[in-house]
């Protein structure tokens, strides 16, 4: 036998002197196979270092036992939480996993969905690109058979199961305890408008102004920034106005972190003349002076719940076709917003 050649299934039949269907039944502990053969046959498999090729065994049997996964960033805390809830749950059951990330750009996650159905993996769980605004490639998806699960940043125009956040009534709840702190002129900084999170949290922030009787100018809400570089620059254009607020919440602690730069850097002091909150309870969040107030969105949670409702589907052999599930957040109070207790 040719020296660094791979063994395959028929170097074993031939080996043994058996077919290459009995070779796989042994292996595959089929109850037509004695024990003494199964034994004979995985022992010759280890003397000759045979791997066994689950993927082909999965192919044939109509599955590839394997989930992909497409992000936008893998390096954001709740991305990476989520994936870990996801990742927890394949191993429980068996099924291995492909993340790709897009990077928040719709060309890489186009490439990345088309890679994962070309791969023949058995469901797609995604949370969408900032970009996202067409879903051809989600209806490829659907088109091949293959499972679609939607997360945080989702479309109703696709239908599939959905998990997501109570965004418009926790924004809701931020909002009123800005203005239960004394803060009065709040402004927002929100995520792409397209995106339906974001559609939400500006809502509830709305909301809760309109109740209190509170109107602020319509340069105080502003959209599209998800990076500390944006929220530094808008932060700065708030903070030198005339009658600047005096609270600005953001929906990502990546803004807020931008915001709290600023106003240190311009000699505004958190939370006595800015009160600052956040979205997802990054890490760093604890780690800033003062705390930076956050959304706490239950992340590992939401990625358990999307890849065991995929499993939960391949156990009933039914496929609902479309559907929300809601995971309730909760308020993290830190120092940038809490005025009155200090």
């Amino acid at each position: 036998m040719k020296k660094n050649k791979r063994i395959t299934i028929y170097d074993l039949a031939n080996e043994l002197g058996i077919s290459a269907s009995y070779v796989s039944r042994a292996l595959n502990d089929h109850p037509s196979i004695s024990d003494k053969m199964k034994m004979l046959v995985k022992m010759k498999a280890q003397e000759l270092n045979y791997r066994h090729n689950s993927n082909a065994a999965n192919l044939r049997m109509g599955s590839s036992r394997t989930i992909g996964v497409v992000v936008p960033k893998i390096n954001e805390s709740f991305f990476s939480n989520v994936i870990a809830g996801i990742e927890a749950t394949c191993f429980e059951h068996k099924h291995h996993l492909i993340i790709c990330q897009s990077e928040e750009l719709f060309e890489k996650e186009v490439l990345a969905v088309e890679k994962l159905v070309r791969l023949n993996v058995d469901c797609i769980i995604i949370s969408l690109s900032s970009q996202t605004i067409t879903f051809n490639h989600l209806e490829e998806v659907k088109n091949n058979n293959i499972q679609l699960i939607q997360f945080d940043r989702t479309t109703d125009k696709i239908s599939s199961h959905q998990i997501i956040n109570n965004n418009k009534e926790t924004a809701y709840k931020v909002v009123k305890h800005l203005l239960q702190q004394g803060y009065s002129r709040i402004a927002y900084i929100g995520g792409p408008e397209h995106t339906g999170i974001y559609k939400e949290r500006k809502a509830g922030y709305l909301q809760a102004l309109k109740e209190a009787d509170i109107s602020i100018p319509y340069h105080f809400v502003n959209d599209n920034a998800l990076t500390r570089e944006h929220g530094s620059v808008i932060a700065r254009e708030l903070l030198q106005l005339k009658e600047p607020p005096d609270a600005i919440f953001t929906t990502t602690d990546y803004v807020a972190f931008g915001v709290l730069k600023t106003a240190a850097g311009l000699g505004i002091k958190v939370p006595e003349q800015l009160g600052v909150f956040g979205f997802a309870n990054e890490m760093f969040a604890e780690m800033l002076t003062p705390g930076l107030s956050s959304v706490e969105q239950f992340t590992q949670e939401i990625g358990k719940r999307a890849a065991g409702f995929y499993f939960e589907q391949l156990a009933s052999k039914k496929t609902i076709s479309s559907s929300k599930e809601v995971i309730s957040c909760e308020l993290i109070l830190r120092g940038s917003s809490l005025r009155k207790q200090r």
